[in-house]
């Protein structure tokens, strides 16, 4: 698993990063976004959809665990963990059809839940 670390300071400069990063990533791509409760990962999830070209509004998915947005006939899978306690309640809802999806893009926030079975 790779990992990066980047400081940005303002949402807006949030957003903007997610969105060139989005446009810069190949479909199958999962991110994994760690962070304390209000460190803007819903912020960035904004970005980066704006940068899949998606222009409806994007919600924390923290009570439904994934919102699932169309992307120019394939997929933008937002998904929020914190309610799940870990990888075996995560399989229960099906995640390994997020995982792995060649036709969308899938960004994790609470990844830290399901770490033993991230790509």
């Amino acid at each position: 698993m790779k990992t990066e670390s980047i400081e940005t300071r303002s949402p807006g400069e949030t957003e903007a990063f997610a969105a060139k990063l989005a446009a810069s990533l190949p479909f199958g791509s999962v991110l994994a976004l760690y962070g304390d409760l209000g460190a803007g990962k819903t912020v960035f999830a904004r970005g980066f959809a704006r940068g899949m070209n998606i222009t409806e509004p994007i919600s924390s998915p923290t009570f439904t665990i994934l919102q699932e947005y169309p992307a120019d006939g394939k997929f933008f899978y937002h998904l929020d963990l914190y309610r799940i306690d870990n990888s075996d309640a995560a399989y229960a809802f099906g995640i390994d059809e997020f995982l792995y999806a060649e036709d969308a893009m899938t960004l994790i926030e609470w990844p830290e839940r399901i770490e033993d079975i991230l790509p």
